[in-house]
């Protein structure tokens, strides 16, 4: 297959610098921004689809879970990225591994653990975690998901999925928005701020183990949506015990035109902070975690600009010739919406 030659449609894009949100950050490796690459449609390469989370699985194999799949299970994407950018160059789709004992569990995330060499994949419609093997098959394992996120609030349950990149590290996953227990989800008029908790797991006994607390950022949109969504969408695990989180916001008026979605990915030390008890509501007063913001990301639907891509996936991809790390990102399209919505890929280059 040839590699992509032309950028597809204008980015809007504010990149931010890197500041420091808290002084316990200082004596911590720091992520920064090394490159910003545009984004790039894969429209042509890979079937329509509602791609929430992506992980690396070894060389220039990543997996995918598809939202709206028939079956539970993930794609193969073979995805080429330039050794000195960090850029996409070429993908390929080399089907679906799936379990059809299971339909339809609106599968969000997905992580690879090289150690047994399985995945799991998180589903949204019972916020349950279960293993797969590489061939998409259920093992009959699952992670130990405490009780207390059965109060997810419908569609915003468990979309992150992230494993240390070490071995036998840890699992962690968040709920995308508010927990009932823990107050009123974040809309453009309510003047809350979502709630989150991040929940650690032992990669070999599958059990919870530490949890933390995450406050999102208030929302952009101000005015009553056709549609909206603002969460967690995903979480990337570093060296180190450090995490990324991807806040991502989804914002589309009444007449659709003027839809937004605006992403922020944040760097968090969660060992640096205070663990919660599992049986703390979250309040104002709450330890949350200090966040460091790495880069933001606005993409729009407009009269001048198709390039809406409401992010859900992110996973860590190949270290660079320079040392610098590969960050991609990939866009839940609705299945290619009315034929408006575009499949995208995104890479980040960071340090």
């Amino acid at each position: 297959m040839s590699s992509f030659s032309v950028i597809n449609k204008p980015l809007v894009l504010t990149l931010l610098t890197v500041i420091f949100t808290s002084a316990s950050y200082v004596s911590m490796a720091q992520v920064k921004l090394v490159r910003d690459n545009k984004q790039k449609s894969i429209n042509a390469y890979v079937p329509p689809g509602n791609y929430s989370g992506i992980t690396h699985s070894g060389g220039t194999s990543y997996a995918v879970v598809s939202d709206k799949s028939t079956t539970d299970g993930f794609y193969v994407f073979d995805i080429a990225i330039d050794s000195i950018t960090g850029d996409v160059t070429n993908v390929r789709n080399l089907g679906f591994f799936g379990d059809s004992t299971l339909k339809n569990g609106d599968c969000e995330g997905i992580v690879y653990c090289p150690e047994t060499k399985t995945f799991f994949i998180s589903r949204e419609t019972d916020n349950s975690i279960l293993e797969f093997d590489t061939t998409g098959t259920l093992t009959g394992r699952r992670l130990a998901v405490p009780s207390f996120f059965a109060k997810a609030r419908p569609n915003y349950g468990f979309e992150a999925l992230a494993k240390e990149p070490v071995t036998n590290g840890r699992i962690w996953t968040a709920n995308e928005s508010t927990l009932t227990i823990d107050g009123d989800a974040a809309t453009p008029i309510n003047g809350e701020r979502n709630r989150i908790r991040l929940q650690a797991f032992d990669a070999n006994t599958l059990l919870p183990t530490v949890q933390y607390a995450y406050l999102m950022d208030a929302p952009l949109a101000k005015h009553q949506p056709r549609q909206y969504a603002m969460g967690v969408s995903e979480i990337t695990a570093l060296p180190g015990g450090r995490l990324l989180v991807l806040e991502r916001e989804f914002f589309v008026p009444k007449n659709y035109i003027g839809a937004f979605v605006n992403c922020k990915v944040y760097e968090v030390c969660p060992d640096s902070g205070t663990p919660i008890g599992k049986d703390q509501s979250l309040t104002d007063s709450s330890p949350y975690l200090n966040k460091k913001l790495v880069f933001q990301l606005v993409t729009k639907l407009n009269l001048t600009s198709r390039s809406l891509a409401n992010y859900e996936g992110m996973c860590l991809g190949p270290t660079l010739k320079d040392g610098s790390t590969v960050l991609i990102m990939i866009n839940d399209s609705q299945n290619r919406y009315r034929g408006v919505l575009k499949d995208w890929i995104k890479t980040v280059v960071i340090r």
